[in-house]
């Protein structure tokens, strides 16, 4: 379907003022080209100044049946015919013929000139492309300026080589003084203003890379563009990608000329013999190689470097398959591939971001877009036949005999996602490309015969209609022979005994003149000699912003009527599209400022005024498009459930506030409409992300009254908002009841209505509301919206978290459900820890609830990463406690869990082993000292500590004190270091031994009783023989020793000086127990 607006994008005419009627017309550089007809000469007018005055004019070397102007290089190609023959030539340096009697240049390709274009001034230059067929068709590629030329059944591609003068001069002088004759890159053409000397001057020449094989196909009409070959037959397209790579490619490079030609002979005898009817075909991307067309590479270049063909696009039509036209008309036209940059490429740089193809039929167009996979864009349907169509970013032009019309494009639909990211999420969004063209208003022309466009300038040529004897004679013959051959077949089915006039089918059939069409496009007519008129146009489009102008103007008929009419919708998604494409010229314009290097005669100084020009047009833009995504995020709030997402997206690329949107979708007084869908859409998301932009009373007083008609079940969350903080708590808390009585009591509602409350400083209600439920509800209920604790941290503009004045609350009142809350809100991934972390510190709990929350969070963290993280952090700060304590710093603040209580509920804390009570008298500190101590004491009788992470930490602790002392033998127990820990033991608290040696030595440790502990206790007795404490340690030893060794062990034990009897008894034990056993 195409939609038709009225439109006017054409803003002024002029008419050129050329001598002779044009045969042919082309435009390219800022100049307007015309070959008068039948003559051989070449007029240039200036399209970028009024009245497009001459440039300059020059005659061929033969009569001009085609022309193509190269952006890249500035150069013209043409294919001229003189004395029954068909040539190549290329045309450089065309600008230097202004003054008409400059001297021109003619060499053949490949050769240097070496004349004044050399050593003297710079002259224009013909140069003759060799051709082994004759030429049908060319095309040059506007990013790279490579020449492509289509023959009969091959494709050769030339590339485009420039080399500076001075390397030229230098390669002339060694070819003189050479044997071998100079068939390198020497013959130039000087690009740009002349100076006084030409070193600094490049010159073109073309070099025949490839030549591709096509027997199965004959080329009308070619284009290139950055490696995409495009080749039209008359009801065939095939596009296809030519890359130069180091692997040898899959295709077959030698070709077998004479197998081609059988092959060639073979087909075209196929279709002499038979009525070929080619049925409809559409093959895209790797499916495009399984169509019946090879292709083959035949390498020319001398770099001899390899190529990869892969096969893109495929179409092929059927004759059936069109209506309104004669088969006489029914052939592709209009082939061209057209490239669009980014604005973040360079376009001499960077490969184009998107290519498209285009290509047309008389009634119907189809442009495909063909990297990052191939696809069908959009498919035009004309309202009568169409002879040319030209694609441009902005639109597509097209002409009929009586008119010129105008088509959008969805080119800029395409580049838009492949420059931005974030298109098509909630935070930018774009009209899709499969969006429905639209047809803006015609303009009437009389015998229109050719376009082309240059920028915003459309050329069209238009002649009377006028028919020569020898057109007459043919179509009198043409019909004659139809006729005939209608007749032959009438008498065959009639022969057979079937009657064409009683079948409407089979008369439908024979009224048909395709019995003895060969499949191949007659030769265009030639220009008629005998003119009554005619005339050359140079429309001028109207500016993008102007046309979008319009659009809008146009689009308040429908906005008036009916606002959620799809054609608005369309209308403004048009217009959006216009301005991206507006926004990709501006900036290849900007881009190709810089210019060729090789172009320096078009290359001009961009002044400070139009620098300025160019940013105020480009602010202009820009202001249009928020202005434009404001009216679509209009219409997709007022929109159907299906679309209702866009309005996100479109409000934010405008800018508008939220009370701004809030104005534009507010219902009329009266009106039956409500809040439309996407409104709330945009409203929810608005309320859900995190920014700091609080709303006024009035515009959150607002949004409460939106949500309590239109969705209720959202009030918990709209109150929880960061942006509702300036909410009046007394009439919210009206409404809030009001959902209570309905939907009834609920823990989010309880604590909502709370922090209404606490707003209002009704400390009582507030207590009251909170003793409702059990505070493992109330965890739960802050789960279910944890912004009723904290704000931020999400992905807005809101990065840093706060706390609530509801938390502040509940730090003072209730620290254990806030402590627990934030446990379960890490737990269940609504907060970091880090996080969490601020959100103490912010609250000036630091060093105390912050503690808490650590110790909860490794009573209920299974993430091994965090739970040592957690215990780094822990011990740094008992070990703290306990530094502090010493100078009198500790904090008064009780913790939230014991020691107990920590051993009882979390596997990292261990019971306390039974020595250290020995150590840890309790009248030697105060509280907050002894829970710090038995706490890291606990946390390294744990089994998840890790040591090293704590080693620097524990330096900090003297050992001169007996509890400082535990903790450092606690570590040295840890790492296995026994016999010096019972060394320090026996020193400093050797009433601690017994106790010690029982826990730790054990199992394999065993020995140590009376290898290490026997031998000292023995040593330090012997030293202090009053001394009752290693007396008694030593007698407890010695039991131990008699249990676990033999009687001979013992005895080997006994030191020496020891007197028997104190040992007899317990050599007694140990042999009774060893006869028992």
């Amino acid at each position: 379907m195409v939609h038709v607006y009225n439109c006017h994008p054409f803003t002024s005419q002029q008419i050129v003022q050329v001598e002779q009627e044009p045969g042919l017309v082309c435009c390219g550089g800022g100049a307007l080209f015309v070959v008068a007809t039948g003559g051989c000469k070449v007029e240039a007018y200036s399209l970028e100044k009024e009245g497009c005055p001459l440039i300059c004019r020059f005659a061929t070397m033969g009569t001009v049946k085609s022309i193509q102007h190269s952006r890249i290089g500035d150069y013209l190609v043409t294919i001229e015919e003189k004395n029954s023959a068909t040539y190549l030539r290329a045309y450089t340096n065309w600008r230097y013929q202004a003054e008409e009697k400059a001297r021109v240049g003619v060499r053949l390709l490949g050769h240097l000139l070496r004349g004044a274009s050399v050593g003297g001034g710079v002259q224009m230059e013909i140069i003759e492309i060799p051709l082994s067929e004759r030429p049908v068709a060319m095309a040059c590629c506007s990013i790279t300026g490579d020449l492509l030329v289509a023959c009969e059944n091959t494709l050769v591609l030339f590339t485009l080589r420039r080399q500076n003068q001075q390397n030229l001069q230098n390669q002339s002088q060694q070819s003189l003084q050479s044997a071998w004759p100079n068939t390198q890159q020497s013959c130039a053409q000087s690009q740009g203003q002349t100076s006084s000397s030409n070193q600094n001057l490049s010159v073109l020449d073309f070099e025949r890379s490839v030549i591709l094989h096509l027997p199965k196909m004959t080329p009308k009409q070619v284009a290139l563009c950055g490696g995409y070959v495009a080749v039209q037959a008359e009801l065939e397209v095939l596009v296809l990608k030519l890359e130069a790579t180091s692997e040898p490619t899959a295709v077959d490079e030698s070709v077998d000329t004479n197998k081609s030609v059988v092959c060639a002979a073979d087909y075209q005898e196929d279709q002499s013999d038979f009525l070929l009817v080619p049925r409809h075909q559409e093959l895209l991307g790797n499916r495009a190689k399984d169509c019946d067309i090879p292709v083959s590479i035949e390498k020319t270049g001398l770099d001899r470097g390899q190529y990869a063909l892969s096969y893109v696009l495929f179409r092929r039509f059927s004759p059936e398959f069109f209506q309104g036209c004669s088969i006489e008309e029914m052939h592709l036209h209009s082939l061209q591939l057209y490239p669009l940059f980014t604005s973040n490429q360079s376009v001499f740089v960077d490969e184009p971001a998107c290519v498209f193809c285009f290509f047309s039929l008389p009634t119907a167009g189809y442009l495909y877009s063909l990297k990052g996979g191939v696809e069908l864009l959009s498919a035009y349907q004309y309202p009568e036949k169409v002879l040319e169509a030209v694609l441009t970013d902005h639109l597509l032009h097209v002409i009929t005999t009586s008119a010129l019309q105008c088509f959008t494009v969805r080119c800029s639909a395409v580049a838009a996602r492949f420059e931005d990211p974030y298109i098509d999420t909630t935070m930018k969004a774009c009209p899709p490309y499969s969006l429905e063209v639209c047809a803006l208003r015609m303009q009437l022309f009389i015998g229109l015969r050719s376009v082309c466009v240059y920028g915003r300038h459309v050329i069209l040529f238009s002649a009377a209609d006028t028919e020569t004897p020898e057109e007459t004679e043919r179509s009198t013959q043409r019909r004659g022979l139809e006729l005939k051959e209608n007749n032959i077949l009438a008498d065959i089915f009639l022969a057979v005994g079937i009657n064409p006039a009683t079948t409407p089918a089979l008369e439908n059939l024979l009224s048909r003149p395709f019995l003895s069409r060969k499949w191949t496009i007659s030769s265009p007519k030639e220009t008629s000699a005998v003119g009554h008129g005619w005339n050359l146009y140079v429309v001028d489009t109207v500016s993008p912003l102007t046309l979008y102008q319009e659009m809008v103007e146009y689009s308040r008929r429908y906005a008036e009527t009916n606002p959620q009419a799809q054609s608005l919708r369309h209308l403004l998604s048009e217009a959006h599209l216009l301005l991206r494409a507006s926004f990709l010229e501006t900036s290849e314009q900007k881009q190709s400022g810089e210019g060729d290097p090789a172009e320096s005669l078009q290359t001009q100084s961009v002044s400070a005024d139009k620098k300025t020009a160019a940013l105020t047009y480009r602010q202009e833009l820009e202001e249009a498009l928020r202005q434009n995504c404001a009216q679509l995020g209009d219409c997709f709030s007022r929109g159907s459930q299906r679309d209702c997402h866009l309005a996100l997206p479109y409000y934010r690329m405008s800018g508008l506030s939220v009370t701004e949107v809030m104005s534009r979708n507010r219902p009329l007084p009266g009106s039956p409409h409500t809040y439309g869908p996407g409104f709330l859409f945009y409203l929810k998301h608005y309320l859900l992300e995190e920014n700091d932009q609080s709303l006024t009373q009035e515009a959150a007083d607002e949004v409460i009254d939106i949500f309590s008609q239109s969705e209720p079940s959202m009030l918990i969350s709209v109150c929880a908002s960061p942006c509702m903080t300036n909410i009046n708590p007394a009439r919210t808390l009206q409404i809030l009841q009001r959902l209570e009585d309905t939907a009834g009591v609920s823990v989010p509602l309880s604590i909502t209505m709370a922090t209404m409350m606490l707003h209002l400083g009704d400390l009582q209600q507030y207590t009251e509301l909170m003793e409702r439920h059990a505070e493992m509800l109330m965890v739960y209920g802050f789960i279910e919206e944890p912004r009723l604790l904290l704000h931020g941290g999400g992905g807005g503009q809101l990065v840093q978290v706060r706390p609530t004045a509801f938390a502040r609350q509940l730090a003072n009142s209730q620290p254990g459900l806030l402590v627990a809350a934030m446990v379960a809100l890490h737990e269940n991934n609504k907060v970091q820890l880090d996080q969490a972390d601020h959100i103490f510190k912010e609250l000036g709990c630091e060093n105390s609830l912050q503690v808490d929350f650590w110790e909860g969070m490794l009573m209920a963290s299974s993430q091994d990463a965090i739970i040592q993280e957690l215990l780094f952090r822990l011990a740094s700060v008992y070990i703290d406690r306990l530094t502090n304590s010493v100078s009198g710093a500790a904090p008064k603040h009780k913790s939230l869990k014991s020691t107990e209580d920590l051993i009882n509920s979390c596997s990292h804390y261990g019971a306390l082993y039974p020595w250290l009570t020995v150590l840890n008298p309790a009248y030697t500190a105060s509280s907050q000292h002894q829970e710090a101590l038995h706490k890291l004491q606990s946390l390294l009788c744990g089994p998840s500590l890790s040591l090293g992470s704590i080693m620097p930490l524990m330096e900090r602790l003297s050992e001169e004190t007996l509890w400082g002392f535990s903790l450092h033998l606690l570590c040295a127990t840890r790492r296995g270091q026994y016999e010096s820990s019972i060394e320090q033991l026996l020193d400093r608290c050797p009433q601690a031994i017994i106790a010690y040696a029982n826990h730790q030595l054990q199992d394999k440790y065993t020995a140590l009783w009376w290898e290490k502990l026997l031998p000292e206790l023995c040593n330090r007795t012997r030293a202090a023989s009053d001394n009752s404490i290693l007396l008694g340690a030593l007698k407890e030893t010695l039991v131990v020793v008699a249990m676990e060794t033999s009687p001979t062990e013992f005895l080997e034990l006994i030191p020496d000086d020891g007197t028997a009897s104190y040992f007899l008894p317990h050599l007694l034990t140990c042999s009774q127990r060893h006869l028992l056993a």
